[in-house]
């Protein structure tokens, strides 16, 4: 593909081009404070085009022209940025594509996912709590209850990211109803059928996630049953 070709695929004035909303997603994640300095990333999916937010570029700073783009069945880059380097989520990335199909992934150095990450062994657990019905069930039609238990496992973290890869697609095989893995100490990844279901699924996570660390430094288990918090001291 030509240099003109590669740069159409990134050259759009639609605000919903996947090139323009990594761009506008990125800046809001920053606002959030779940991407800091160069760290996280997001990919979307269109079609069997895979566009990915590059490595080393300051997240409320990204451009449509820093984005590299894949092509998910040859794996084969059909866009590579001049001076950039490919981000090191690619091959987590390409995990959520091609063992959920997903439309998109989200990842993020949330403290939020990084304190839980702390707080729980093999998997983090919460329930009985409203906004656990913007998750989906995944492994049958509709989403979580009111009553449902959101289950999300957690993988130890490696000096390297794309090393992840193996531990996060057991992961997705040993958590079929799952649409997120944290990794200690590091942060979460997120995916959904379309980039607007992730990024859902993402913020209605992060909610659920401060909420629990909030609920054990009050001394209420998050995944405890309704009227478990009166039992709780308050000091």
């Amino acid at each position: 593909m030509s240099n003109a070709n590669a740069d159409s695929l990134v050259a759009s004035h639609d605000p919903n081009h996947p090139a323009n909303l990594i761009c506008e997603l990125c800046r809001l994640f920053y606002n959030n404070g779940w991407v800091t300095g160069t760290g996280g990333g997001i990919s979307i999916r269109k079609g069997d085009h895979i566009f990915i937010a590059p490595s080393g570029v300051q997240k409320e700073r990204m451009l449509p022209d820093n984005m590299f783009v894949m092509d998910l069945e040859t794996k084969e880059y059909l866009r590579v940025p001049k001076s950039l380097k490919p981000s090191a989520c690619t091959p987590l990335f390409l995990a959520a594509y091609t063992n959920r199909n997903a439309g998109a992934c989200i990842h993020t150095h949330s403290q939020n996912a990084v304190l839980i990450s702390l707080l729980y062994d093999k998997v983090f657990t919460i329930a009985n709590i409203e906004q656990i019905k913007a998750l989906p069930k995944l492994t049958e039609p509709g989403y979580l209850g009111f009553f449902d238990t959101l289950t999300i496992p957690i993988i130890e973290n490696t000096a390297h990211e794309e090393d992840l890869k193996d531990s996060l697609e057991q992961a997705i095989n040993d958590y079929p109803a799952t649409t997120a893995v944290l990794v200690r100490r590091h942060g979460i990844y997120v995916w959904g059928e379309t980039v607007w279901k992730a990024k859902v699924y993402n913020e209605a996570i992060d909610y659920l996630l401060e909420l629990a660390v909030k609920m054990r430094q009050l001394g209420v288990p998050p995944d405890g049953a309704i009227g478990s918090e009166r039992n709780t001291r308050v000091v």
